[in-house]
């Protein structure tokens, strides 16, 4: 049988939680510890040409930064291996594998990247190096493509090849699929190799899996200290260790890796944060880059039911190679659900066209200067509209519902105290006629606008459209990048302080440009303007 082998990333994958800044006594440690447990190929970083030396980062230039930083310490009987994201360190980097610290290099690439990537694995096993041929995004190849990635790794014949499943999409029959058809094709003293994400929890469980193979070439895990590592992590070193030492007759020495965890790994792990969560299991069940889920997330204004139908439109290889103006049209097109909305139009004409109005944000100022807001409300008794939410102590007669999102948080409430609510087409109710009011979402949104959904100017388009000539404005404070942005703080979004600037651009501007068709008083303070003035 073959050998069954354990390799530390944490060095390397690790790094992307803290761009691989470790300090060198940390890098020293991990080493000497994950060496001392007798783990049989640790993989100390990156060779990035694109980074200057620094001691205390674990992503290096040149094999010479290599043995700057590790290059006095025992590695006893460990396989020492760097990684390589093919096209990012030249072979002028590179020393013979005689002149370097480094046994090996694990090269990493996209399948439309397999030529010249195996032509470079070649070279490199020229100077002398075992090379690992590192599959990015497994789940991507087809069979087809995947046999023509071994007749190259055949006529290459690296240390071996491994599955990476970047976006943690294994379960076990397909990764047993993709190790029968590697296994039964590439050349005997080739090894297989298997590098797993944690998006759904299968890190662990695929290793096992993997380890409990019986086959005649080499076998090699990946695990990092603690499942330090990328979004969701990877199965943990520890983990991995002890199923091999109960199962595969391994003697690793597992206090030294937990001694590593307290004293190297756990001071990293906040305010990053490595591991299982929501967001990376939706990117993986939609077998999709995580980039899409963040973005539709961003937008605040769907909920997750929306953002997974979305993702299941995803098509082909943009799936996995993230394109934002993709996800935009798909997103735009998602919330376009076409309604008749004439009728209602007419009828919100007939009950507001001439009525004094008064629209309620969620601004700071709704609260610490209600005094006005009350003044107002019992001087000039306005027909109130509230966007997106419920006022405290305000009982407004129409809520304008936008975002999906605000509305899976409110639905109950809005049946059972029977608000009236207007709601833009691509909020979808819990039952038939929850909606007093339906308005198409494709005649408010702006397409041309990097947030093509503002509520506060969709309603306000609404308004002019129905026949409104002025209103008032309370609690539209507008952005912040530093100060709270809404009177209640589980309503805050981080994307919004960082689109401060924008934002508040954008809502003047449009404020000016139908200042012709609406008259529009703040009687709250606002960055839109002063309160008691006109734009």
């Amino acid at each position: 049988m073959g050998e069954k082998l354990l390799l530390d990333c944490t060095l390397r994958d690790g790094g992307y939680v803290n761009d691989w800044n470790f300090g060198h006594d940390n890098l020293v440690s991990v080493f000497e510890r994950v060496v001392d447990a007798g783990v049989d190929m640790i993989e100390i970083g990156f060779l990035d040409e694109r980074r200057s030396f620094d001691i205390n980062r674990s992503i290096m230039p040149d094999t010479d930064a290599v043995a700057r930083i590790y290059g006095r310490l025992d590695r006893k009987n460990t396989m020492v291996v760097g990684m390589i994201d093919y096209g990012t360190c030249g072979l002028e980097h590179i020393r013979p594998c005689e002149e370097s610290f480094l046994d090996g290099i694990r090269v990493i690439f996209k399948k439309h990247l397999r030529e010249p990537a195996l032509e470079f694995c070649r070279a490199l096993k020229e100077l002398g190096y075992k090379v690992f041929a590192q599959l990015v995004s497994v789940t991507s190849y087809s069979d087809g493509e995947l046999l023509d990635l071994i007749r190259l790794a055949n006529e290459v014949r690296p240390y071996a090849v491994s599955m990476v499943d970047t976006y943690g999409l294994m379960h076990q029959n397909n990764l047993m699929h993709y190790f029968d058809l590697l296994n039964k094709n590439l050349l005997p003293e080739i090894g297989l190799g298997y590098h797993a994400h944690n998006n759904f929890q299968m890190g662990y469980a695929n290793c096992i899996a993997m380890l409990s193979n019986q086959i005649e070439r080499s076998i090699v895990v990946d695990g990092s200290i603690y499942g330090m590592g990328k979004s969701a992590g990877n199965a943990p070193l520890e983990l991995i260790a002890m199923h091999m030492n109960n199962a595969c007759g391994k003697h690793y020495q597992i206090s030294q890796i937990l001694e590593t965890i307290d004293s190297n790994i756990l001071q990293f792990y906040h305010p990053a944060t490595w591991g299982y969560n929501m967001f990376y299991y939706i990117a993986a069940s939609n077998d999709c880059h995580p980039s899409y889920v963040s973005y539709l997330m961003n937008k605040r204004t769907l909920s997750i039911k929306s953002i997974n139908e979305i993702l299941s439109r995803l098509q082909g290889d943009k799936r996995l190679l993230y394109d934002r103006d993709y996800v935009e049209s798909l997103y735009v097109d998602y919330q376009n659900h076409e309604v008749d909305d004439k009728a209602d139009r007419k009828r919100l004409s007939e009950l507001l066209a001439d009525k004094e109005l008064l629209l309620i944000g969620p601004g700071t100022t709704v609260q610490a200067q209600r005094d006005r807001i009350d003044r107002y409300l019992s001087g000039k008794h306005p027909v109130v509209i509230s966007i997106n939410y419920v006022p405290a102590g305000l009982k407004p007669d129409f809520i304008f519902l936008s975002n999906a999102k605000r509305y899976v948080q409110l639905a109950s409430r809005l049946t059972q105290e029977r608000y009236t609510v207007i709601a833009t087409s691509n909020v979808t109710g819990t039952s038939e006629g929850v909606f007093a009011f339906r308005l198409n979402f494709s005649s408010l949104m702006d397409p041309d606008a990097e947030i093509c959904d503002n509520s506060l100017v969709m309603l306000l388009k609404a308004l002019i459209s129905i026949g409104c000539r002025q209103v008032t404005l309370a609690g539209f404070d507008g952005y912040s990048s530093e100060a709270s942005n809404y009177f209640n703080m589980s309503m805050e979004y981080d994307f919004v302080k960082k689109k401060a600037d924008y934002l508040n651009d954008y809502t003047i501007r449009f404020l000016r440009e139908i200042s012709g068709k609406l008259s529009v008083r703040f009687l709250t303070d606002s960055r839109y303007g002063g309160a008691d003035g006109q734009i």
